[in-house]
């Protein structure tokens, strides 16, 4: 093939976008930007000693984090799937129960539910947002499930589904009225994954404060980053005094002695990591600003383009695009793997979605309804170069 016939497939036409939007390359696929007051925080918590779990960045952390995303209470924890469990086993998720997640997700959100010794229920995906289909998931619930006791019980398993998690991929807010409605009919305990959606809004509202709780992540790859970090949110004084009792070991409060009433968890995150994240906090609007810039830039750049579109914010939401997503038509599936190989050759990281959760060794003989759009989705999607400083004109 000459260099002319490559640049008209698909994947050549990809690469050329890509390349006209962030330029020569190489980009990688999500990487911090490190512009403001971090050196100088660090530097102060580090002359402060209070490096650990205690420190006044950890406090100014958790109030910022209220702060900017509505929510009452956040506690910070080290990462995200830490708060994902405590959120869990604060919502009543006990061992032998199942937990309704999402097959598209990373695994970190089923790895989560059996940390509770639960079980993982997968259920399908939107094509709209990405996340659950909150239609097929209410049909499902009404032919496999009956209501014992106010509780929600699997037919099949004569299991209880305790719980349900939205997770919003990649920063595209889910259906949350429709899945609140679900969680109230079938009495199921309702806990967001928001762990890659901070700056991400729902008709108005943060995402991961509609339901009883929800999660952040900070990981180094995520929209802000506190190098490995995790929050819980919630609205409800008393999960949130619980949620920070429980990360810190259980332990309660005595000048000198070491006293736990109940088991714990090594959970909270370091005042070091907390330093790092206020400083984060206080860019996060610009860097918000400019991967929004960055998507608008690259929707020129794909319109032209036949067999492929990105990913846009769902109606009435206000997206973070953590990660900007190509999704390709049903019917060039099969270019998926040339798309990723032909511009991770030409030096812009690209990577498909994750394995579905059921496709995992894990999981796979947990219970699941019919995952067909997920598989579909799964063999499309591409995340393509999201940094902020791929627009550095816009912070």
């Amino acid at each position: 093939m000459t260099a002319m016939q490559a640049q008209n497939t698909l994947a050549g036409q990809i690469v050329s976008a890509i390349r006209e939007v962030v330029g020569a390359g190489p980009a990688m696929l999500h990487e911090p930007s490190f512009n403001g007051n971090e050196w100088l925080y660090l530097k102060e918590c580090l002359d402060s000693t209070f490096v650990s779990s205690v420190g006044k960045f950890v406090d100014r952390f958790e109030l910022e984090l209220a702060e900017f995303t509505g929510a009452k209470h956040a506690v910070a924890v080290v990462n995200g799937t830490a708060a994902l469990h405590i959120a869990l086993k604060l919502a009543g998720v006990t061992a032998g129960d199942e937990v309704l997640v999402p097959a598209l997700t990373f695994v970190a959100t089923a790895n989560a539910v059996t940390y509770c010794g639960a079980i993982p229920h997968f259920v399908d995906s939107d094509v709209a947002t990405l996340g659950i289909d909150a239609a097929k998931l209410r049909d499902y619930l009404l032919s496999h499930t009956e209501q014992r006791a106010n509780q929600c019980v699997n037919r099949a398993s004569g299991r209880i589904i305790r719980a349900m998690v939205p997770m919003h991929a990649f920063g595209h807010p889910v259906n949350l009225d429709e899945l609140l409605a679900i969680a109230r009919d079938f009495n199921l305990a309702l806990v967001e994954d928001a762990a890659e959606s901070l700056g991400s809004y729902y008709h108005g509202r943060h995402t991961g404060t509609f339901g009883l709780m929800g999660t952040l992540s900070f990981n180094g790859n995520k929209t802000i980053t506190t190098g490995g970090g995790g929050a819980i949110l919630t609205n409800d004084v008393e999960l949130a005094r619980h949620a920070k009792h429980l990360t810190t070991t259980a332990k309660l409060p005595h000048r000198w002695e070491y006293r736990h009433d109940e088991i714990g968890y090594n959970y909270r995150l370091p005042n070091l990591n907390a330093a790092l994240g206020c400083a984060q906090l206080e860019q996060l609007p610009r860097m918000l600003a400019a991967k929004r810039e960055l998507f608008c830039r690259y929707q020129a750049a794909f319109m032209q383009i036949a067999g492929v579109k990105l990913i846009a914010e769902p109606d009435q939401c206000l997206s973070n695009y953590w990660l900007q997503t190509l999704l390709l038509d049903a019917e060039r599936a099969d270019q998926r793997d040339r798309v990723l190989q032909a511009s991770n050759d030409a030096g812009f990281m690209t990577r498909p979605a994750w394995a579905l959760m059921h496709q995992l060794a894990p999981f796979e003989e947990c219970p699941r309804m019919d995952l067909s759009m997920a598989l579909s989705l799964s063999r499309r999607l591409i995340n393509i170069p999201s940094s902020a400083s791929l627009v550095p004109d816009a912070i």
